[in-house]
């Protein structure tokens, strides 16, 4: 029997179906069941989102207590990543440059 291929989902695919939950009150398995996802995997979505709702009603640098909609939360989660691999090409670079220095400094006649 071959592996079962793994899904992957968007984040706002997650992001909507959390709210499938949370805006209707319906619960957790019946929307499962509905998307033919995982129920466990939706309550962890819906927890996830939950959570990101409260931090972003508590109010930001911004004072606003609007909760962001799901593309702009999508957007967020992508702007975080990218400053992610932005900050790791800056660690890479500085050790690349000090590298490049030190080889610089060791030629004959650079003194």
């Amino acid at each position: 029997m071959p592996p079962r291929k793994r899904r992957s989902y968007t984040a706002e695919y997650k992001v909507e179906a959390a709210h499938c939950v949370i805006d209707t009150g319906r619960t957790i398995a019946d929307v499962a069941r509905e998307l033919g996802i995982d129920a466990g995997m939706l309550s962890y979505w819906v927890k996830d989102e939950r959570r990101r709702n409260g931090a972003a009603a508590g109010g930001g640098e911004d004072g606003g207590g609007e909760p962001l909609s799901a593309v702009e939360r999508a957007e967020l989660q992508a702007l975080r990543k990218r400053v992610a691999e932005q900050d790791k090409d800056i660690q890479f670079l500085k050790k690349a440059s000090a590298y490049f220095a030190a080889m610089q400094n060791n030629r004959p006649g650079s003194n």
